[in-house]
């Protein structure tokens, strides 16, 4: 959340009587523990939950998966600004072509089970698809 924070600039901040962490450990889950993400999928499945989210995205293709075999409910990736931040500095060093790497990247989320796919480089795959230069299927 650090590149999104610096690109909007806004790191949190306190409010009088309010505390806010700025550690986000102290309120998301475990991120080593697939079996409790899975359970509190279920749970809010059953209070009614219309689609699931994952985030972010391409360090959790596992859990991605895993809630596509446990759930017929529509699953959203959100592909982070650190995720994109890593592709555009290897493209800006000529690590790696841009566009191969973030329709394999997306493809790979895809491919992994999410029905819907957030990401910041949305508006040049749009423009890549327009043009001819999409995914190769």
């Amino acid at each position: 959340y650090g590149p999104f924070r610096d690109a909007l600039d806004s790191a949190p901040a306190s409010l009088e009587g309010w505390q806010v962490h700025k550690d986000k450990r102290t309120y998301q889950q475990d991120p080593s523990n697939v079996r409790e993400a899975l359970r509190e999928a279920r749970l809010d499945e059953e209070e009614g939950a219309d689609i699931m989210m994952v985030k972010p995205a391409v360090a959790y293709l596992d859990v991605i998966r895993a809630l596509r075999e446990q759930t017929t409910l529509p699953i959203a990736a959100y592909h982070v600004s650190g995720e994109y931040a890593m592709i555009k500095a290897a493209a800006e060093r000529g690590w790696l072509d841009e566009r191969r790497a973030v329709l394999e990247t997306l493809t790979g989320i895809r491919r992994a089970g999410a029905d819907v796919i957030l990401t910041y480089f949305a508006t040049a795959v749009g423009e890549w698809i327009q043009q001819g230069h999409g995914p190769e299927h």
